[in-house]
């Protein structure tokens, strides 16, 4: 029985994730390959005029929303209920105040200069959107550091605990599979499956790629690293012994020897100069006083001619009329509002479960650099907090910032930590990679975003409703849309927030155009 396309791509989505569903799609000619500017929301400026939008939520996706409703001449409102915009895109500085529902505050006591991204930290080159309104609106860019060969990986059961350099793991590894695909070509294993000039191709491709010897062995490369570096007069290279292949399976570093290839994880990553939160505050500022800062929406009501929504502000109960509005708050909010959404948008909603990933961050002497030679990119350790990712600003500076756990934080012993005891799994973490550095860290954070005020959670991990609950949130209900990454199949990530609130904004866009007909 044939299966329709969107079937098709919803399968490949479940098996291989976000990344191989957008690749399958650019691959049968949905998607373009390349990157290019967002197509124009098909709208005539001006078309929006007199028409009045409140957007609930200052994330990305309504900040987006915002942002493109003022250019097509809306009349727009956007309620936000913090006293900064951008949502989870957030930026830790020296006395930000990081707020939990329980009450817990920790106030950040860092260099100044120092900077962590405690939610985003990160824009795929593949995410043209996002690229695309850092352009337009004038946002500094540099090179985020996703990946280098320089970073470890370690498991307590291996290797007597000591942690291994990437390119040492990756490369060995390598060399071994290259040698038994060699061994096989050579007893004949591939003759049904390649022909005698396939053969001897492959051959001579494995002896590069191995690298192998002329014996087709495998017995180290300067790929993998040195034990005596090349150096000046009679100092001659040596390279590392092979670690034995055995060990590198036992080991399972595979995840972290491998995260690199996901197709929008693959260099080049980029990073605002500065902290994420750049553009947000681009956004913000572009847009002006459309933007209502800690005004926390209290009921959302749909009317005869569009929706009422009533807000707080400063101490005062106030409500605002508009003809439409657009949702981008996060779901867990959204249900402790009162609201009328018809009962298949609300069980989606109320139905929903959110992800809680964490970050612990350090500020501390850039051992990394100065004793490892290592300039960003992640290690991982097997057990514990992980990974640890290394700074990409500042570079060389005496300080930096750096991440010892970033995961899911929920069904873990770690949720159930007070945050002493996360810190010192987290130093822990840091000791296992860098023995001895421990004791370095100092000025410890701790975002669990299952935690934050106004978020209660990182990003959805199960819409209500079941497998339709996506297809039922997409969909405009009444003078109601919904933007954010929620409402898009790039979950947990700035551009599907982008490209949910440019479809929010085409719909009210026909809406309108055909109530002008």
């Amino acid at each position: 029985m044939g299966i329709s396309r969107r079937d098709f791509l919803m399968r490949v989505g479940q098996a291989g994730g976000y990344s191989a569903a957008f690749a399958t799609m650019q691959s049968l000619g949905l998607m373009p390959m390349k990157g290019a500017l967002a197509e124009p929301i098909q709208a005539a400026a001006g078309s929006g005029k007199g028409v009045k939008v409140v957007v609930l939520g200052g994330g990305i996706g309504g900040l987006v929303s915002a942002y493109e409703l003022k250019k097509l001449g809306y009349d727009v409102t956007l309620l936000e209920a913090r006293e900064r915009p951008g949502g989870r895109n957030w930026t830790g500085r020296n006395g930000t105040k990081v707020n939990f529902v329980d009450g817990t505050t920790q106030t950040i006591n860092w260099e100044e200069g120092n900077y962590q991204n405690l939610g985003p930290a990160r824009l795929p080159s593949t995410h043209w959107t996002m690229l695309g309104y850092c352009r337009e609106l004038g946002v500094p860019l540099e090179v985020e550091i996703n990946t280098s060969r320089s970073t470890l990986l370690q498991n307590d059961k291996a290797n007597g605990g000591a942690a291994v350099p990437q390119r040492k793991a990756i490369n060995d590894t390598r060399g071994h599979v290259s040698e038994l695909l060699s061994k096989c070509i050579a007893q004949g294993a591939l003759d049904q499956d390649l022909s005698k000039e396939d053969r001897d191709r492959m051959t001579a491709f494995l002896k590069i790629y191995g690298p192998l010897d002329k014996t087709g062995a495998y017995v180290g490369s300067d790929r993998a690293g040195y034990k005596t570096p090349p150096g000046a007069g009679t100092q001659v290279p040596v390279v590392e012994v092979p670690m034995d292949m055995h060990m590198l399976l036992d080991e399972g570093f595979w995840g972290g020897m491998l995260y690199e290839e996901a197709w929008d994880w693959q260099a080049t990553m980029i990073q605002p100069v500065g902290g994420m939160d750049r553009i947000p505050y681009a956004f913000a500022k572009a847009l002006g006083p459309i933007v209502q800062f800690s005004s926390p929406v209290t009921a959302i009501k749909k009317t005869a001619n569009g929706v009422q929504v009533s807000y707080k502000q400063k101490g005062a109960e106030m409500q605002i009329e508009a003809a439409h509005c657009i949702i981008a708050m996060p779901f867990e909010m959204l249900k402790k509002i009162p609201h009328d959404l018809s009962p298949e948008f609300a069980k989606v909603v109320d139905q929903s479960t959110p992800a809680g990933s964490y970050k612990v961050a350090w500020e501390s002497r850039r051992f990394w650099e100065q004793d490892y030679n290592i300039y960003g990119g992640l290690s991982f350790v097997a057990q514990g907090p992980s990974p640890v990712w290394y700074p990409s600003s500042r570079l060389m500076h005496p300080t930096g910032i750096v991440v010892a756990g970033y995961t899911e934080e929920q069904g873990t012993p770690f949720f159930d930590m007070t945050l002493e005891q996360k810190f010192a799994a987290s130093r822990g973490t840091i000791e296992k990679l860098h023995p001895g550095h421990g004791k370095e860290l100092k000025n410890p954070v701790f975002c669990g975003w299952r935690r934050v005020m106004w978020n209660e959670g990182s990003w959805i991990r199960n819409y209500g409703g079941g497998p339709s609950g996506y297809n039922t949130i997409i969909e405009a209900d009444g003078p109601i849309c919904f933007a954010g990454d929620t409402a898009s199949h790039v979950v947990g990530w700035q551009e599907g927030a982008a490209l949910s609130a440019r479809r929010a904004v085409g719909i009210i866009a026909d809406k309108v155009k055909m109530s002008k007909a």
